[in-house]
């Protein structure tokens, strides 16, 4: 095992260059934890730009390298779009749909902007899914070998722990700003002390079996 994490690479941009197209990758965060929503990012580079260093799997990243990079890659990308699923909905509909529906939103937000895209490819992190709605290939670790795939990953996941950090103010006590709603020590006997939020995932274990008590 590599002492460090592999950076991710521009092979799969660069070949969706050299055909002339633009490669979108989507990547989501927030698909395990016991509150808050699932939250997506697509992002599209211009051809031939310099990768940032530094951007890899935002899971091997800390929260300041995290935030750091999000500027540098904003600035960078031809466009970036984010899309969510609530609470409600990931409990409506099961995870893996709002998972597919948060990146629906994003990809869809593309095609909302003033000037139209030109020709792309559509690259997922992980499996391929038919409810996303969108013509689309897919790359299993996707966040650790694709550029494009790894910055949706740090924007989402900086996007999504920015807004827990923010519910945490709301309701103190579950750790949120820490723990960004996933279901940690701390956040389990918080949710046996207090119960759960109108933020829970309610058919989410354990908070399903919690919420009787309440």
């Amino acid at each position: 095992m590599p002492p460090f994490p592999v950076a991710p690479t521009l092979e799969r941009e660069e070949a969706a260059w050299s055909g002339a197209h633009l490669l979108v990758g989507v990547d989501e965060v927030g698909r395990g934890p016991l509150a808050g929503p699932v939250v997506a990012a697509a992002v599209v580079f211009p051809a031939g730009i310099s990768p940032i260093p530094g951007v890899r799997d935002s899971k091997t990243l800390s929260a300041g390298q995290r935030s750091a990079l999000v500027p540098a890659l904003r600035a960078s990308a031809l466009v970036v779009s984010i899309g969510a699923a609530s609470v409600r909905e990931i409990d409506r509909l099961n995870i893996r749909v709002a998972t597919a529906l948060a990146m629906h939103r994003a990809v869809a937000r593309l095609f909302s902007r003033p000037s139209a895209l030109p020709p792309f490819r559509l690259l997922l992190d992980g499996l391929p899914m038919p409810e996303l709605g969108f013509r689309h290939q897919a790359l299993i670790d996707g966040d650790a070998h694709c550029y494009s795939i790894a910055a949706a990953g740090v924007i989402a996941k900086t996007v999504r722990d920015r807004l827990m950090h923010s519910l945490d103010l709301r309701y103190p006590g579950y750790g949120w700003s820490t723990n960004a709603g996933y279901g940690t020590a701390e956040h389990c006997a918080a949710l046996a002390r207090l119960g759960p939020t109108r933020h829970h995932r309610l058919n989410f274990s354990p908070v399903a079996q919690l919420r009787l008590a309440f």
